[in-house]
């Protein structure tokens, strides 16, 4: 009996012992329930957003172009001869007619002096020939009354016809003289005409020893010093580019020469440079040429675009980023690069509702501008994009939005 009533004690015990468990574990998971689905109701996943706003959106092609010189000149000597002074620095900037290089003139100016002397007694033989001429022919006159005299005097009887015959002997001899004069005098005239561009060559060499400037520009590397003795047409002195106006070339696929040419009817054409990329110092120009061909190795086509260059900033074979704006689309849907995401299906963003919740919206991009990009179509404007925390999200999730700063957003009350 004792064992029986023992047994009955230790069963009742074990009995109250479970119960006693059971009721604290199902008032444990009742307790916990409501926590979590509130939990669930007012927390949601930490997301940076952006509001989709609005503005003047340029449309451009964006290269990289090449800088070029606007006119590149190597200068170098028109004659033979020793350089005495160069009269600028490498690198200087030099305007048109700037004196560069001086070469030595004496030579130049001892043929100068001997084609002066040459031609002054080409001169001297022209004038003797004329008065020879001159008075030729007054002999001439002379010799032509005396034989018409004679000839009167013939007829007369008055002298012999021997006599008369040696009177027009004379007037036909000074006529064949006077014949030689002429020529005498025509060839000194050639002397002098010779001579006289001969003296026009020699000062045009003379000139030659000094060197200026053709153009505008800056001068590169001095190829000879003074001292060297430098040959005509052959030796390479300096070689000046001219930096202001500048040239970029640049290259586009020819699916954009429609475009290019459309625009082009409505005006020139702006093309900005810019030495580095991100860099807000830029040159602004026009475009100024486009090829007559397509080339047909890579399907571009060139262009060029011409900039004042006043701030020095293009420098000839630099490479520069180049944008050819083609217009400027107004009031254009843009939202941070960062918010489109590519899916399967294509790009999409998160757009976050009144009620924190996201949805994934499919829409269609535009041009890149700076760190926006162009809407053209699934967004309205003041609408919620998320811009990071884009790997924990789902549509239909709720969200906690944050500003650029981090901090949260409050949420909007309903308006009753």
């Amino acid at each position: 009996m004792s064992l029986k009533k023992s047994g009955k004690a230790c069963t009742s015990q074990i009995a109250a012992i479970g119960l006693v468990l059971l009721a604290s574990f199902s008032m444990s998971c009742s307790s916990k329930e409501p926590a979590t689905a509130s939990a669930r109701k007012s927390d949601g996943v930490p997301v940076s957003v952006a509001v989709v706003g609005q503005k003047d959106v340029p449309s451009e092609i964006q290269v990289i172009g090449n800088v070029e010189a606007y006119a590149t000149i190597l200068v170098r000597a028109r004659v033979t001869g020793q350089l005495t002074r160069v009269h600028f620095r490498e690198g200087d900037y030099v305007k048109k007619g700037d004196l560069l290089f001086s070469l030595d003139p004496r030579p130049f100016e001892a043929q100068l002096n001997q084609a002066e002397a040459n031609t002054a007694r080409d001169e001297a033989q022209l004038s003797l020939a004329q008065a020879n001429l001159n008075r030729d022919l007054a002999q001439q006159r002379y010799n032509q009354e005396q034989n018409e005299r004679f000839v009167r005097l013939f007829q007369d009887g008055i002298i012999s016809k021997d006599q008369a015959e040696q009177t027009r002997t004379s007037a036909d001899t000074i006529s064949h003289v006077i014949i030689a004069d002429q020529a005498a005098v025509r060839s000194a005239e050639a002397s002098v005409g010779a001579g006289r561009a001969a003296v026009a060559n020699a000062k045009v060499q003379l000139s030659y020893t000094t060197i200026s400037s053709p153009i505008d520009g800056r001068t590169g590397n001095l190829a000879m010093k003074e001292g060297n003795l430098v040959n005509a047409n052959t030796t390479d002195l300096v070689t000046i580019n001219q930096v202001k106006p500048i040239y970029v070339t640049f290259s586009v696929p020819e699916a954009n020469l429609l475009a290019i040419k459309r625009y082009m009817a409505q005006g020139k054409l702006p093309v900005e440079a810019s030495p580095q990329e991100g860099s807000a110092a830029k040159e602004t120009g026009y475009l100024s040429f486009v090829d007559n061909t397509v080339d047909a190795t890579t399907g571009t086509i060139k262009l060029k675009g011409t900039f004042t260059n006043d701030a020095n900033l293009l420098w000839p074979g630099q490479f520069v980023r180049v944008a050819l704006r083609l217009t400027t689309h107004s009031n254009a849907l843009v939202v941070p690069n960062q918010a489109v995401q590519a899916g399967q299906e294509g790009v999409y963003v998160y757009v976050v509702k009144p009620d924190r919740s996201v949805e994934a919206r499919a829409v269609i991009t535009g041009s890149r501008v700076d760190e926006d990009i162009v809407i053209q179509s699934g967004l309205q404007p003041g609408e919620t994009v998320v811009t990071e925390g884009h790997l924990r999200l789902a549509p239909g999730m709720r969200v906690q939005p944050r500003d650029e700063k981090g901090a949260i957003l409050k949420e909007k009350k309903k308006e009753s």
